[in-house]
């Protein structure tokens, strides 16, 4: 089994479940160090830095989950590498695979991109100013925000 960090679209259950029927969700995490953005490949993707943290989900893969969610993350054509990094769960620190984009670039997101996420984020119960920060990532910027922090956007 992989432990595989999710910060984007896959921390969503019914999508992860489709990809990855077997991945077991073992909670919400968080990456220290590193920042979420949205790149001009126009989704989610990490970046260093100082002080940020990413809040996420932290998935159990069999191998032929780890081989869907490859083919899925476009492994192959370099959209994104693969890296093993430290996340905190339950105040343990447990290595896990986490997609990084290759862009760095910041860029505007898919259409809907961003409220699938948030909505993610919202049924894991991650932090709600952590939620309106990514809601900023939205066409809509803060109003999206707004809808977050007053329960508008599910």
């Amino acid at each position: 089994m992989t432990l595989y960090f999710a910060y984007g679209s896959n921390m969503a259950r019914a999508p992860m479940a489709r990809r990855c029927p077997t991945a077991q969700p073992h909670g919400p995490a968080a990456l220290h160090g590193w920042r979420f953005v949205i790149t001009t490949d126009r989704y989610a993707s990490i970046v260093p830095a100082p002080g940020g943290v990413v809040h996420g989900v932290l998935w159990r893969l069999a191998p032929r989950d780890l081989a869907a969610l490859n083919a899925y993350e476009s492994l192959d054509s370099g959209l994104y590498r693969r890296a093993r990094l430290g996340v905190r769960i339950r105040g343990r620190v447990a290595r896990a695979l986490v997609y990084v984009g290759r862009e760095r670039a910041e860029g505007r997101p898919a259409p809907g991109y961003v409220e699938t996420v948030v909505a993610a984020g919202r049924d894991w119960r991650l932090p709600q100013r952590y939620l309106a920060e990514l809601a900023r990532w939205a066409p809509s910027g803060y109003r999206a925000a707004r809808a977050v922090e007053v329960g508008e956007l599910a």
